[in-house]
């Protein structure tokens, strides 16, 4: 039941069309959840605007109503942070899917949000150059989706995440005006709002306008696929791998139930299913930096346990190893119907023991827990699969999940490495922030946001914002 002003569903149709307007339950009920297994939160109404004019339309429209927003794009998200309430609009953004330019002098490119990820390096390959952040749904996740999450991926190790590929911003603030962050050169202009805007969750407003730093395709490019027989062997080649100074393009890890997941799929890659675990490490950049490193990390792998070492210098058989990790959650949907992916970042030095500690929590509350993740910057993906219909086992795969990101904290580590805080881990903010710094963030939002009307209810645990409740601002 929608808990809207009476008529705004109208007037919003207004804007963009019957057609692009969302108010009857069974089409809500799509948007009642993002890629994290929750209890369905459908919206009011959901808006899909075809212009950044429809867009600044829309919300001059809701702030006039005092009604509460929520920007969404895919819906790939991990942590509940693009659902909406009953009382809420979701504002989706899909339709804004133009690349607006090109210019391969300054390898650089200008976006609407409602571009997939994987679909700007596809434009951009063709002219040399490529968008390096690549989540693991960069088929399907869109870039204005990546900015608002700070996107990761494979890639970040050596290439950074989204910020540091983002030069410029056109932003629709919640009252509807408009401001330009950052500059097309990336040159710095006093402060960086444009670095406090990347990773702000969609409570600071919309990016209408995305100008992206693009990075040259390598010349030589080697991916190596290692196996081991203990998750600890392959933990420590990896810290190793580090040490010598060798910066991996992507240094990933699964273990053997992850594995044999991918195996039994569609996106079996030839993977070793006797494995305790398997590493894939790409290098690249010119050919003999590419031979140099080979020349480094091929025998180190084999001094640190590696059974065999499976190298890949030609695009297809690339693409084949990297499909089944980048499509390893899908593979898991075999186990069970739900997955919870849990997403927190340790340093490297204790990921031996941190995976110890996970395999023993799962084991304490009898649950199938599996691992795929960055391997070589400590991002970490336990993945606990279930059936959400067994409330006594769901409310076990929630326990666990906090004993493992409460494990993950007390080595050092952080509750978020891409995936955001959003709904999921609202909770978990004050295990690593106090109440003063997140009194500061609540300070920096009401700058952008006076209202907290722009995704409410998310990041910020509700008693450090005493001013939100569900359902508005007091």
């Amino acid at each position: 039941m929608t808990l809207l002003p009476h008529g705004l569903g109208q007037r919003l149709a207004a804007i963009v069309g019957d057609r692009y307007t969302r108010l009857r339950p069974g089409e809500l009920a799509v948007y009642g959840q993002d890629g994290l297994p929750a209890e369905p939160s459908p919206p009011g109404a959901v808006v899909l605007p075809g212009s950044r004019e429809e867009v600044i339309a829309v919300v001059k429209l809701l702030h006039e109503a005092g009604v509460p927003w929520v920007a969404r794009g895919a819906g790939t998200g991990l942590s509940g942070g693009a659902v909406a309430s009953s009382d809420s609009v979701i504002i989706g953004l899909t339709r804004l899917t133009r690349i607006l330019d090109l210019s391969v002098g300054s390898r650089r490119a200008v976006v609407e949000p409602g571009v997939v990820n994987a679909r700007l390096s596809a434009y951009t390959i063709p002219h040399g150059l490529v968008y390096a952040p690549d989540p693991s749904s960069q088929t399907a996740c869109t870039l204005g989706g990546n900015v608002a999450e700070n996107a990761g991926g494979p890639h970040c190790l050596k290439y950074g995440v989204t910020t540091n590929h983002i030069l410029a911003l056109e932003v629709v603030l919640p009252d509807g005006s408009v401001v330009q962050l950052g500059s097309p050169s990336g040159d710095a202009w006093g402060p960086d709002l444009v670095g406090l805007f990347v990773g702000s969750e969609g409570m600071f407003g919309i990016a209408t306008r995305i100008t992206l730093r693009l990075v040259p395709v390598p010349e030589a490019v080697r991916t190596y696929l290692a196996d081991f027989g203990s998750v600890r062997a392959a933990s420590e080649s990896v810290s190793a791998i580090v040490a010598t100074g060798v910066i991996p393009a992507a240094l990933e890890m699964m273990d053997q139930a992850c594995v044999r997941a991918v195996e039994a799929s569609i996106y079996a890659a030839g993977y070793p299913i006797d494995a305790a675990a398997v590493l894939i490490v790409e290098l690249d950049g010119s050919r003999e930096g590419v031979a140099a490193d080979s020349d480094v990390v091929a025998p180190l792998l084999a001094a640190h346990g590696a059974r065999q070492l499976r190298v890949a210098d030609d695009p297809a058989e690339r693409a084949r190893l990297w499909q089944g990790r980048k499509k390893a959650f899908g593979a898991m949907g075999r186990i069970a119907p739900d997955l919870a992916v849990q997403d927190a970042v340790v340093p490297r030095s204790v990921l031996p023991d941190v995976l110890d500690r996970i395999t023993v929590v799962g084991e304490r509350h009898d649950l199938v827990v599996s691992n795929v993740f960055h391997a070589g910057d400590g991002n970490l993906h336990p993945n606990i699969s279930f059936d959400r219909r067994d409330l006594r086992r769901t409310a076990q795969v929630h326990a666990a999940l906090s004993e493992i990101m409460e494990a993950c904290v007390a080595q050092g580590g952080s509750i978020t490495g891409e995936h955001g805080v959003g709904a999921d881990k609202r909770d978990y903010m004050p295990l690593v922030f106090n109440a003063a710094s997140l009194d500061a963030m609540c300070r920096v939002r009401r700058v952008w946001d006076p209202l907290e009307r722009a995704n409410p209810g998310k990041v910020l645990p509700v008693n450090a914002c005493r001013e939100w409740r569900a359902g508005g601002v007091e």
